[in-house]
């Protein structure tokens, strides 16, 4: 008998291995044509662009990976507004950020950390003559929020108030090579996202002229500390202050109340002598917004300096509070609400060369689109349409901004603002695209809580056959007032999951932004109650599908997503497995981040107890039976670490089979290449065990 067993052994064996070869070669040759994660960190990633005033120049950063290293490498690349010339600016390993071009476009100035700089650094590049950047400053604390204006540049600077930059520059030297690790506070904020923050140091602004020497710290100009002000403690960029093009006025986001737990972010208004102070003998600035208690926020002059615009919320405590577009004029003292009557937000912008209008990327029903909005009337037109545009810039008389959507990532396009007519400027990842083999997508209309239409995005994986039957992932945005909108990401990519063999599913349920005021409002503070309608009214959809197979369905989220698939976890449904990254878990342990979800504007929940025993998903825990993936970074300070493992020792408490991933060197987010990789190999497989992949 095993005679002959052996012998019918040896004549299978060559089909055998025939057969395992043709699947391993159509596995290979299925791989070779998806857009794998490999693929994702193998992509340039085009940041924001800038321009010169006529159009001649247009810069933006690109960002490449190296996987073995686990490195970025982000350079200055020029390009052409023909779109003929495409080349790099910034040497090979000299990391370069936040370009900005001189008034008269003949020279640009960005920041980097050179071979001797132990900080960040304003560097110059003259445009028309060859050679290297050469630095400006030579600031210890570093340099952020580059902007030029007149014969200055302008930056922030975290600094010691009651140092100067020699003492400064001891303080650091001395703190990197003390031993003892201790932060201390006494007041809050404490962190800011993934970061710890040093109470003694404030956020200034500085000039210093473009002609200065880099090794004379005496010609840096402090501008904010001279006036008892410093900028928001948590969070500052280039969008937190701004000066007119004649260098008369400088305008600054600030703390207009002595609230640090509720900061009360204001914009302050003071005139610039030739020196930098206030002028006239001023020794402080002017609250121009202090009538709101909500905030307002990025400061731009206009052309000819008369004018000061700002986006301005008026439910403090509402992050996603609609932003209205207002504009102050400067010699009336007088403010007016320019988009009173529009229901959406206008976050960021830029004015039209005239004063007449504004161009901005707004989030408008899950695609960010570029919009004209007059300065007078508040009329709003839209200049583009299908797929999403990040913020522009002006180049003579035309747009420059990036472009992407779920097909492809960001690319450099020129926009006509007339009829929103778009020319490529770039070529970056073609080499990568032109050989995948992509799946499809369609935006969908349910009814989900109280009957009210939700919008959907549904996407279908590659060679998608409606005869058949699919696995559906089903995936939960964060926020919670975000969206997904037609646009392309790197984190959690709609092409990457799709191709694994599942129809995936992206609603924008209550809450989500870009749908109205009412929308987004609509879940506070009860983020339980319609976004589950919504999640459950979008699953009994997919169950009317005949092409879904209701045996095979998993569904995730990260953060607010988190939550809500926690949410999910301790409710009845169809779903096979859950993914839970980064969740908000317990309502309580949620103080411990960097911000508190509902106290500003519904009460502690020593005030407020039954809101929290009603929305917590750790409440529900007594019915949580689902096979679990929780994923959580160590640097998450958004939403605290504790959240994922209080997550993980409730499940294994309970019996239930889970798996937790712990990143010690990442925050809110999954960031680094191999990281990456490895988190979405390890949803894959967890997904694929509970509900195989492809169709039937």
């Amino acid at each position: 008998m095993r005679t002959l067993y052996l012998m019918l052994l040896l004549c299978l064996l060559p089909g055998m291995l025939y057969a395992n070869e043709v699947a391993a070669t159509s596995d290979t040759d299925s791989s070779a044509k998806q857009l794998t994660v490999e693929r994702l960190w193998q992509m340039q990633r085009i940041g924001s662009p800038v321009a010169s005033a006529d159009g001649k120049y247009i810069v933006a950063p690109v960002t490449g990976y190296d996987v073995k290293t686990d490195k970025a490498n982000t350079r200055l690349w020029l390009f052409s507004a023909d779109g003929k010339q495409q080349r790099p600016l910034t040497i090979d390993g000299q990391r370069a950020s936040e370009p900005v071009f001189s008034p008269d476009g003949k020279t640009l100035a960005f920041i980097s950390q050179r071979d001797k700089d132990d900080a960040g650094q304003i560097y110059l590049l003259a445009m028309d003559v060859p050679g290297e950047a050469q630095r400006l400053t030579e600031v210890p604390t570093g340099v952020s929020g580059l902007k030029w204006r007149g014969k200055h540049l302008y930056f922030i600077s975290r600094v010691w108030p009651d140092k100067n930059w020699q003492e400064m520059s001891a303080k650091l030297k001395a703190d990197k090579d003390d031993k003892v690790s201790a932060m201390q506070w006494n007041a809050l904020p404490y962190a800011h996202f993934d970061h710890y923050l040093n109470e003694q140091r404030q956020a200034h602004l500085f000039r210093i002229a473009a002609t200065a020497s880099a090794t004379n710290s005496n010609e840096v100009q402090p501008l904010t500390q001279p006036l008892g002000q410093q900028l928001p403690r948590a969070n500052q960029s280039a969008s937190s202050y701004d000066v007119d093009s004649k260098e008369q006025y400088l305008a600054f986001n600030a703390n207009g109340s002595d609230n640090q737990v509720d900061p009360k972010i204001d914009i302050f208004l003071s005139r610039l002598a030739a020196d930098g102070v206030a002028a006239a003998g001023a020794k402080s600035a002017e609250n121009i917004t202090n009538d709101n208690q909500a905030p307002d926020s990025n400061p731009q002059f206009s052309p000819d300096g008369k004018s000061l615009a700002f986006s301005r919320q008026l439910i403090h405590g509402f992050y996603a509070d609609t932003a209205r577009l207002v504009v102050y004029d400067l010699a009336q003292q007088s403010s007016r609400v320019v988009t009173s009557s529009w229901d959406r937000s206008v976050s960021s912008f830029i004015w039209a060369k005239d004063g007449r209008g504004f161009y901005a990327s707004i989030d408008d029903a899950a695609t960010r689109r570029l919009y004209f909005i007059d300065a007078r009337s508040g009329k709003q037109r839209a200049i583009t349409k299908d797929t999403s545009f990040g913020q522009p810039v002006l180049a003579g008389n035309s747009l420059i901004a990036s472009n992407d959507s779920f097909m492809y990532p960001a690319r450099l396009v020129k926009v006509d603002p007339r009829n929103g007519n778009t020319s490529r400027l770039d070529s970056f990842n073609d080499d990568i695209l032109q050989n995948l083999e992509l799946g499809s997508y369609e935006s969908v209309t349910y009814q989900g809580a109280g009957g009210q239409d939700i919008q959907m995005w549904v996407h279908y994986p590659p060679g998608f056959d409606k005869s058949k039957k699919y696995p559906l992932l089903m995936l939960i945005h964060g926020g919670p007032h975000n969206a997904f909108s037609n646009s392309f990401s790197y984190r959690w990519n709609s092409q990457t999951f799709a191709s694994w063999g599942y129809v995936t599913a992206w609603p924008n349920f209550h809450g989500s932004s870009g749908f109205g005021q009412d929308f987004a409002d609509a879940i506070n503070p009860d983020w339980r109650t319609k976004p589950l309608a919504d999640i459950q009214a979008a699953t009994k959809w997919f169950e009317q599908q005949s092409w879904i197979d209701t045996d095979r369905m998993v569904a995730g989220g990260a953060s607010y997503g988190g939550y809500l698939s926690s949410i999910l976890l301790g409710t009845e449904h169809p779903y096979k497995a859950l993914l839970i990254h980064a969740a908000v878990y317990n309502m309580y342990s949620q103080m411990a981040a960097d911000f508190a979800v509902h106290s500003t504007r519904f009460g502690y929940y020593w005030q407020k107890p039954e809101l929290y025993t009603d929305i917590s998903p750790h409440y529900f825990a007594a019915n949580f039976n689902t096979p679990t993936l929780v994923i959580h970074g160590q640097q998450d300070l958004r939403v605290p670490v504790g959240q994922g493992f209080e997550l993980f020792r409730t499940l294994q408490s309970r019996g239930v089979e889970s798996r937790m991933i712990y990143f010690p060197d990442e925050n809110h987010w999954i960031l680094k290449p191999n990281n990456s990789i490895y988190w979405y190999h390890q949803v894959q497989d967890w997904f694929k065990r509970f509900a195989e992949p492809g169709p039937e």
